[in-house]
């Protein structure tokens, strides 16, 4: 039956409804055979009466529904421009709350020292510009009243267990594969100098861009001058370009100040900047790597870690343990100088020509996990990556009941996992 002829008929079956409804009723000369056709009948114009008003309902709402849709369809696509956007500004990525979709989310870098801050923070505005150094940044070391930086300690070090010696504590927590996917992991107490969880902990790793955790070290401890000048010469551009480094991006003969120096090596994990300062406060960097090597024996740590360049790039001879690295982070936070690098989130360098405007770098292990719930806050922190040794990184967290841990891990398969791994071991093993 047609669209057509079933109209007719429901216009047909309606009408004789109408006229002969109380004949059903009251007919009682009927046979029960007729009474079961009469029944049938009345049965189906009853569904064909549903059936043609739902049909009139939309027909009768449809510029409504019309509307509606149009409404929701406008809002989904706002909705989807606003999270693109919030992704361009705000570093974090539309799928930062995701675990799922974050763990797809790999590094696939190849680079012999990729980390977090891989993006490159270079531009080339060739237009003049001013040369003030003047910076927008509200740090504490503006000025040079400060002195000798290797004096100045932050507030925790009174806290801190003393020394570099650890221990294990009673119960040593061991992560669950689960939560923890990096290959390496260890969660030291900095107030009682014990290991409270590690899986591997004591495994020597190549630390990659953590390096440069030790590098700002040794500087902070010889600088004297935040506002003294570097020019960037040719061998240090061509060194960060023939060995694949991140960079802060500054220009061939830039001029810029060791305080631009100090944060480029730690927020974008600069191999240029950090090459820089080597040379500023050494005159070369191997005796720079010397100075180094020379801070890891103060601290007790050479007889298993050991450094050959200042950068983190791989090398057989370029080692230390897990362990070692969360000493190595602990020496920094008890410098405040150092501290105070490893903890700024964003950083603008100076305005130089080749820059009018500065270069923006930002600490994206600190901006990432800042929303994330680990028990406290997380107040320095600086990644690696080489492909020995995969996403790896090291932080320092300050828990809500007041307590201290240095959490340090390797061999994550990418800068989110890394990230997320640290979360898990501030909630399993934090107090």
């Amino acid at each position: 039956m047609n669209n057509t002829d079933e109209i007719n008929e429901f216009s047909d079956a309606v009408a004789y409804d109408n006229i002969t409804a109380t004949a059903f009723d009251d007919y009682t000369d009927e046979t029960e055979e007729e009474k079961v056709l009469h029944e049938k009948r009345r049965e189906r114009i009853a569904k064909m009466k549903k059936r043609k008003a739902r049909q009139m309902f939309v027909r009768t709402h449809s510029k409504a529904i019309a509307v509606l849709s149009g409404i929701l369809s406008l809002c989904i696509i706002i909705a989807v421009i606003v999270l693109v956007f919030a992704h361009k500004k705000g570093g974090e990525g539309i799928f930062a709350g995701n675990k799922d979709e974050i763990e797809t989310a790999e590094n696939n870098a190849s680079s012999e020292d990729q980390d977090l801050t891989d993006d490159t923070q270079a531009q080339d505005d060739e237009d003049p510009g001013s040369e003030e150094t003047d910076t927008d940044n509200d740090n504490p070391y503006i000025d040079a009243e400060y002195g000798p930086y290797a004096e100045v300690y932050s507030d925790e070090k009174e806290l801190f267990f003393s020394g570099y010696d650890l221990t294990k504590a009673e119960t040593v927590g061991y992560p669950s594969e689960d939560d923890v996917k990096s290959t390496y992991a260890v969660l030291v107490n900095a107030k009682t100098g014990e290991i409270v969880a590690s899986k591997d902990g004591s495994v020597r790793i190549y630390p990659a861009s953590m390096t440069k955790i030790l590098t700002v070290l040794v500087a902070a401890e010889h600088v004297t001058d935040l506002d003294d000048k570097f020019k960037i010469d040719i061998s240090i551009t061509d060194y960060a370009y023939s060995h694949d480094c991140s960079a802060v991006g500054f220009s061939r003969d830039e001029t810029v100040t060791v305080r631009d120096l100090m944060y480029g090596t730690i927020l974008p994990s600069g191999g240029d900047a950090a090459l820089a300062l080597a040379e500023y406060v050494a005159g070369s960097h191997d005796k720079f790597v010397d100075m180094m090597n020379d801070k890891l024996k103060e601290l007790g740590l050479s007889d298993t870690a050991h450094f050959t360049n200042c950068v983190g790039i791989y090398d057989d001879d370029h080692y230390c343990t897990l362990s070692d690295m969360a000493m190595i982070m602990k020496a920094a936070v008890e410098n405040e100088l150092a501290k105070e690098i490893l903890k700024t989130h964003i950083y603008t360098t100076s305005k130089t020509p080749e820059h009018p405007e500065g270069i923006e770098i930002s600490n994206w292990f600190l901006r990432r996990i800042e929303d994330k719930d680990t028990g406290g806050e997380v107040i320095c922190a600086k990644t690696g990556f080489v492909k020995e040794s995969g996403c790896c990184g090291a932080s320092y967290e300050i828990t809500d009941s007041g307590n201290y841990y240095i959490c340090v891990t390797a061999d994550a398969w990418s800068s989110w996992r890394c990230i997320y791994d640290h979360v898990a071991m501030y909630n399993a093993f934090a107090k």
